[in-house]
């Protein structure tokens, strides 16, 4: 048993699990609520459940080691984990790398690529304080102390890599691939860490980030002189890494923080994502500010841009992983 008593756990759950935790969690009485991304979110006295559509579960509240051992354990897992994860998953605890970023599927704003060092003890650090991939926090305030949190850490190495959007569809223009341009910014990051390698003690080995392109080598490629020092490690949901969910709450908070600035220096909301009310506000900055500045706010290459301006949108391409992953509305 830890020493110090939890308040935050995580761990994957299959749907079966995740359907009898909620049989659990109603016979015990537990509210549930409504909760981005989430299959399901609950709560009761001392503790916060919230399970993710990715599988992943997040306990939280001072009820949470006393909910892991007695109901969590026994009832779901079916086995006992609660002071064993470095048992259980050892490389959790090296020391690495993790890239990710942020505004890839929002019209308007920026896209930010982060990435942080971490080591043991800031992992633990990291973990004890709840951070996790930045899509599973609604919150921005929420967002904006985490990511405090991790640019303060005394030995967390960390750097942020702001794409704004006439740099963006300039790079577009240029490369004409979202692949090929993530794939830059992550090497830029990976570079800038490795830049400030005196600072990571012990020195990692590898650097992880989201598999975002078919082929592994669309960013392997993309890789610059020091990134090649280190092992890149490409996966699907790398998020589940706390260094690339530290790195993916940094990008995120800076895309939030520029597009705030955007709003004020044009007077007007501009939401997340890709709608209807994306398309509503696009026609609003037209109709204010004119097509010449329209490169300033957005991803011209997003459909959003040629319904705004009412030309004919290109041309669907064939679903494939790959569309799916850069896919824009």
């Amino acid at each position: 048993m830890p020493a110090k008593e939890i308040t935050t756990y995580t761990c994957k759950l299959t749907s079966d699990q995740g359907q009898t935790l909620r049989q659990s969690l109603e016979q015990k009485g537990f509210q549930f609520k409504e909760l981005a991304y989430t299959k399901f979110a609950a709560s009761q006295e001392k503790i916060n459940i919230a399970l993710y559509t990715s599988g992943k579960l997040v306990v939280q509240g001072k009820g949470t080691q006393e909910f892991v051992q007695f109901i969590l354990e026994p009832e779901i897992l079916g086995e006992a984990r609660l002071g064993y994860e470095d048992v259980l998953n050892p490389e959790r605890l090296l020391p690495r790398v993790g890239v990710d970023e942020s505004g890839k599927g929002d019209f308007f704003g920026p896209l930010c690529v982060a990435g942080v060092y971490v080591n043991e003890a800031i992992v633990k650090d990291f973990e004890a304080q709840g951070i996790m991939d930045s899509k599973s926090i609604s919150s921005d305030r929420r967002i904006a102390t985490l990511a405090e949190v991790i640019s303060k850490h005394p030995d967390c190495v960390s750097t942020v890599v702001p794409i704004g959007n006439e740099a963006y569809n300039r790079l577009y223009t240029k490369m004409n691939s979202v692949n090929k341009l993530l794939a830059w910014g992550h090497a830029r990051v990976i570079e800038n860490l490795m830049g400030q390698r005196h600072r990571m003690k012990p020195m990692p080995q590898i650097a992880i980030s989201d598999q975002f392109a078919t082929s592994k080598e669309v960013t392997k490629s993309a890789m610059m002189s020091m990134g090649k020092e280190i092992e890149l490690q490409q996966r699907h949901k790398a998020e589940s890494d706390v260094a690339v969910a530290a790195a993916s709450i940094l990008a995120r908070n800076e895309f939030v923080e520029r597009l705030g600035k955007l709003e004020k220096q044009f007077g007007l909301s501009l939401p997340k994502g890709a709608s209807k009310k994306v398309d509503e506000a696009a026609k609003q900055f037209l109709e204010k500010h004119g097509e010449e500045n329209f490169g300033k706010v957005g991803k011209l290459h997003f459909r959003t841009s040629f319904r705004a301006l009412g030309l004919p949108e290109p041309p669907k391409k064939p679903f494939s992983y790959r569309s799916r992953k850069t896919s824009s509305s």
